[in-house]
């Protein structure tokens, strides 16, 4: 039985780590050079702020999920907490485990506070200030999309050794 419970939570973690890695990659590599299309940088604008918020419930529930399923999976495969330090599995985990955090400060942060101020100067019709708040949200974006592929690639090597 908890061979059944492990393996779904690690389909849980997979198809979350789908969503959240593959939804994020899909933003940044399609959606938001595509939409340099719109000649109209205020349709522009509030196109990608209907999508970042639809897609944030997404990233939402689909990064809690790997949180919750990836803290199950850690207590259950590394029992002892001296086999952290003491084997490559470990090192790698607790790596990927502080990448996480990390991660959840960059993107939350960036999110947080230059989402709602776009969204601000975009009302006000202060596009000017947008595109140079743009290049600083863009540069945490893609800082964040190499932490996840870091992440990934670290959960793949764990599972070659």
């Amino acid at each position: 039985m908890l061979r059944i419970i492990m393996l779904l939570l690690l389909l849980i973690h997979v198809f979350s780590a789908i969503i959240f890695v593959g939804g994020s990659i899909f933003i940044w590599a399609i959606l938001w050079p595509e939409s340099y299309k719109l000649n109209d940088e205020k349709m522009r604008t509030r196109l990608l702020g209907f999508v970042g918020k639809r897609f944030a419930l997404y990233t939402n529930v689909s990064f809690g999920l790997l949180i919750v399923t990836g803290l199950i999976m850690t207590y259950k495969y590394l029992l002892n907490f001296n086999l952290y330090f003491k084997s490559l599995f470990g090192e790698l985990l607790f790596t990927a485990e502080i990448l996480v955090i990390i991660l959840l400060i960059v993107m939350y942060g960036n999110n947080i506070y230059h989402g709602k101020l776009i969204v601000r100067l975009n009302e006000q019709g202060r596009f000017d200030e947008i595109k140079r708040i743009r290049k600083r949200t863009h540069f945490y974006s893609m800082l964040t999309m190499a932490i996840m592929i870091v992440i990934v690639g670290i959960m793949v090597t764990m599972h070659v050794y």
